[in-house]
């Protein structure tokens, strides 16, 4: 959450940061106050590593935060702003403050691989690259540089403008679809246009086309036709030869093993190149822009067209 972010992780830096480099020109302490304690922070290397790994994010930073809570504990109890204030307490000031930086450095090392923009720029305040070996030992005698907000709380009047932003991205989202589905209904109605619809049959008329769900066995060119390809069709335990006038759309081995619909009742037609024993369904004005019919998955060849 971002207030963890902030409260509990950069707080924890801005907390030290200012009397290291007001009191100490920037730099830590040459000893390290808190070896257990540090050590402990160490230890959960493995455990965040492997929750990482096993894509347990939510844990991995639960155990972040607990260990950020932790920190915070010990600078509270410290109370560095009390100690600046005393009198010849320098050292133990800089000893505090410096297992405080260290404490953020271990914590921004876990979070490197889920915030790696905060990270950065934590690398570039502690003057240092972030490693999960590298925090196997404190950092002692280390200059960092002059502390500079590293995240900022979430403003809601910024957080109310990218919701009024996301209403209007969605409103002209439906505004863009309904105007491409105007355009396709438009289009449609002036393919009609072109080519309207046929008169009116009767039922019985439509009742007499058998048309029937057909494999692809195989399709070839016809040679010396510029139009037609030669297909042999299984319409379910049958075969039928038919000549299709598709050559201009497709090429042979793009339709073998396909499924389409094929008019099974057609009168056998003999033409120059062979007999063909049926007609193939497609959309289309023509030319290269023709359509096969494409059953969904499920059909089988044989199956009637309703």
């Amino acid at each position: 959450m971002n207030a963890d972010v902030v409260n509990k992780i950069v707080n924890l830096a801005s907390r030290n940061a200012g009397f290291i480099s007001k009191r100490f020109e920037g730099k830590l302490s040459d000893n390290f106050a808190e070896p257990e304690l540090y050590n402990e922070f160490v230890a959960a290397a493995d455990r965040i590593a492997e929750l990482y790994e096993s894509r347990e994010f939510g844990r991995a930073i639960r155990e972040i935060t607990a260990l950020a809570d932790k920190a915070n504990q010990y600078v509270d109890e410290k109370a560095p702003w009390v100690v600046a204030k005393e009198e010849g307490k320098d050292q133990e000031l800089q000893d505090i403050c410096s297992v405080g930086i260290n404490l953020f450095r271990v914590l921004m090392t876990y979070l490197k691989p889920v915030m790696p923009g905060l990270a950065a720029r934590t690398e570039a305040f502690l003057n240092e690259t972030l490693t999960w070996e590298g925090i196997a030992a404190p950092l002692t005698g280390h200059e960092i540089t002059k502390f500079k907000a590293l995240f900022n709380r979430i403003d809601p009047k910024k957080v109310e403008a990218m919701i009024e932003a996301s209403k209007e991205d969605a409103a002209a989202e439906v505004a863009a679809k309904e105007k491409a589905e105007a355009e396709k209904n438009k289009a449609s109605q002036t393919e009609l246009d072109k080519d309207p619809i046929a008169d009116e049959i009767e039922f019985d008329d439509f009742a007499k086309v058998d048309m029937r769900i057909a494999r692809i066995i195989s399709c070839e060119e016809v040679p010396k036709a510029n139009k037609l390809l030669k297909f042999q069709l299984d319409i379910g335990g049958e075969t039928r030869q038919v000549f299709s006038g598709i050559k201009s759309a497709y090429k042979p081995e793009e339709l073998e093993g396909k499924l389409t619909v094929m008019v099974a009742n057609l009168k056998p037609r003999k033409m120059k190149f062979g007999m063909s024993e049926g007609m193939i369904l497609a959309a289309g004005p023509g030319g290269s822009d023709l359509w096969i019919l494409e059953p969904h998955e499920g059909a089988q060849p044989g199956m009637r067209v309703m």
